[in-house]
């Protein structure tokens, strides 16, 4: 039992790792592009743009997330990545929980 609840634990911790943040992607491009521009640089799990439900539109940000660290690198060995002409914004994302800050002056 405190295995199989360890192994939750590292996957948890884990999650963030392989998961960047994408931003300034363009109205056009769809999540299923995006996910095939992502997959030259390794296998990509999930891409996520969300929607404005008033608008229709995805709000020009998002998430890709990669099944190995190797794959995230790979994406930021690359100086600039335009997609349709505008160039896109990658930062990694690392998750915390929710409340915790950076530091404790925050």
């Amino acid at each position: 039992m405190a295995a199989a609840s360890s192994v939750r634990i590292a996957r948890r911790r884990a999650r963030g790792l392989f998961e960047i943040f994408v931003a300034e992607v363009p109205w056009t491009v769809s999540s299923k592009e995006l996910k095939e521009y992502f997959s030259q640089f390794g296998s990509v799990q999930r891409c996520q743009l969300p929607f404005d439900k008033d608008t229709g539109f995805h709000r020009r940000y998002g998430w890709i997330k990669f099944s190995t660290p190797e794959d995230v690198q790979n994406v930021f060995q690359k100086d600039t990545h335009i997609l349709e002409g505008a160039k896109l914004t990658l930062k990694q994302q690392l998750h915390r929980r929710r409340g915790q800050r950076k530091n404790p002056s925050e």
